[in-house]
């Protein structure tokens, strides 16, 4: 029989849980590919885009910072129209202070969210101009301190400004890591691990522009365009159409890119 103290000792012990066997960690989530298939998935992309470039149009490493900051919650194609007219007084964080905030909001009316990104555009011109002598710098530590400017945000830019294989996860990378099961995650930070995690480094300089390309020209968020998918043979998502992948020539630039480099 147990002495009053022990069955004490034992009570305590149930209802603080100290007592209990451990939860189970959550496990991490994982691709739905081999390393072969993946291998295969971003060789085909390659075919297709030897060098996929951005839809935002910039001209400097401020001007894509700035651009990309204005893309939140807007199109690329309207960030585009706003900016060109800004960016042709505005290519450098002094000439953007000088401008002014009012000015500066002026030209980008017609994207969401106007008022607060034109501060945010001054204060980050501000920013650059007090700690870093007007030059946008090429570390991540140091970009997601400037107003505005959050991971992903930094990720582009230090991929496009500065050739470093960054992985930004927007929305179509989201969607498609999820969907296709290629990086499944709840979270952009969760998806961004899990690519990073798989993608071989010889194809992660461009990886992320694929997958943005893959995901706003093929795979939808309302319907995927299976047909026009090279990878439908490999590709294990449950919604998809057709396990025929499309013929695997290397595609044109896509329309927005060529009028913009035409004007």
């Amino acid at each position: 029989m147990k002495e009053p103290k022990q069955k004490t000792r034992d009570k305590l012990r149930l209802r603080d849980g100290s007592n209990a066997k451990p939860r189970p960690r959550p496990k991490r989530p994982f691709s739905r590919y081999t390393p072969e298939e993946v291998d295969e998935i971003f060789r085909r992309f390659a075919v297709q885009r030897p060098e996929p470039k951005g839809e935002l149009e910039h001209v400097n490493a401020f001007t894509l910072l700035v651009a990309v900051v204005l893309s939140a919650q807007a199109t690329d194609a309207g960030v585009n129209k706003a900016t060109r007219a800004l960016f042709a007084e505005a290519d450098t964080p002094q000439k953007m202070v000088a401008l002014g905030e009012a000015a500066v909001g002026g030209h980008i009316r017609t994207i969401g969210l106007w008022r607060n990104k034109a501060k945010n555009v001054i204060a980050l011109s501000e920013a650059l101009i007090r700690d870093h002598d007007g030059v946008v710098p090429g570390d991540r530590d140091a970009l997601v301190k400037l107003p505005g400017v959050g991971r992903k945000t930094a990720n582009v830019v230090l991929n496009m400004a500065f050739g470093q294989p960054t992985m930004a996860v927007d929305t179509h990378i989201l969607r498609i890591g999820n969907r296709i099961g290629l990086a499944p995650g709840k979270t952009p930070d969760e998806v961004e691990a899990g690519l990073v995690r798989i993608i071989p480094d010889k194809y992660m300089r461009h990886a992320h522009h694929w997958l943005i390309l893959h995901g706003r020209y093929v795979c939808k968020a309302r319907r995927p365009e299976c047909e026009h998918c090279v990878i439908a043979d490999i590709c294990k998502a449950a919604v998809k159409t057709s396990a025929i992948p499309a013929p695997l020539v290397e595609l044109a630039p896509v329309p927005e890119i060529v009028a913009a480099a035409a004007q």
